[in-house]
Formats: C-alpha cells, structure tokens, sequence
C-alpha cells in the first residue's frame, strides 16, 4: 500500500476541521430554531463523513494522477469525479429514502461545507501567514 502524501493529510485536516466548525453551527440552528432532534445529528453525520472520505479520495487520486501520462491522468481524474459523485449521490439517497434516521436537510446542507472551507482558505491562510510574521519580530 502506498504511503498517504502528507499534504492530502493536511488538507483532509483542514477540510474535516470545518466541516466540523460548520456542523456545530447547523447543529446549533437547529436548536435555536426549534427543529433539532437525533434525525438532525444523524443525517449531519452521514454527510460530514461522505463529504470529508470524498476530498481525501479526490486528493489522493490526484496526487495518483499527477504520476501518470495527461491522457491517462485525465481519464483517472474523469473516472474518480464520476465514481465521487456517484457515492455522494448515494449517501444523499439513504438520507432521502430514511427521513426516520435522517433529516434531509441535515444530509443536504453539509454537502457544501467542503466548498465554504475551500473559499475560506485564502483569509484563513492570511491571518496565519500574518501571525506567524508578528511572532517572528
């Protein structure tokens, strides 16, 4: 078995690390609002994970493809995005078809948690590149 790069380590970090932020917040909506019972959690948890074990397959079918001729690399890449969907689609699925387990909207909303943190990394990355300079002084 091939050793995980340790960049698709930190980014599966950083990428669980919000999904985990934003996941206490939808929890918390929840609860302000009044909707909140085990449905919530469970479906919140059904997708926080798929959402989370999909960047790290992503990440590490790029750091596979990256070794490959561009042809083969693209189909990889074409392939992996397409089995990625697919699985997500799944997982969206089971939720739909359970709303006893799952609220549906729960499974839904942290389906965009990967892209928020995403969007988040260039302010994320600035504060940290401007606090490590002021502990250098």
């Amino acid at each position: 078995m091939k050793k995980i790069d340790p960049v698709v380590l930190k980014e599966t970090k950083y990428i669980a690390l919000w999904t985990l932020i934003f996941s206490a917040l939808l929890q918390s909506v929840f609860l302000v609002i009044g909707k909140w019972d085990y449905t919530v959690l469970l479906g919140n948890l059904l997708t926080g994970v798929a959402v989370v074990a999909n960047f790290f397959v992503m990440a590490m079918d790029v750091v596979r493809a990256v070794e490959k001729e561009e042809k083969e690399a693209k189909q990889t890449m074409k392939l992996s995005s397409s089995l990625r969907l697919l699985a997500l689609g799944l997982v969206v699925m089971v939720g739909a078809l359970l709303p006893n387990c799952f609220n549906l909207w729960a499974v839904l909303i942290p389906l965009l948690f990967p892209r928020a943190a995403i969007l988040i990394r260039p302010l994320w990355d600035r504060k940290k590149g401007r606090e490590e300079a002021e502990h250098e002084e």
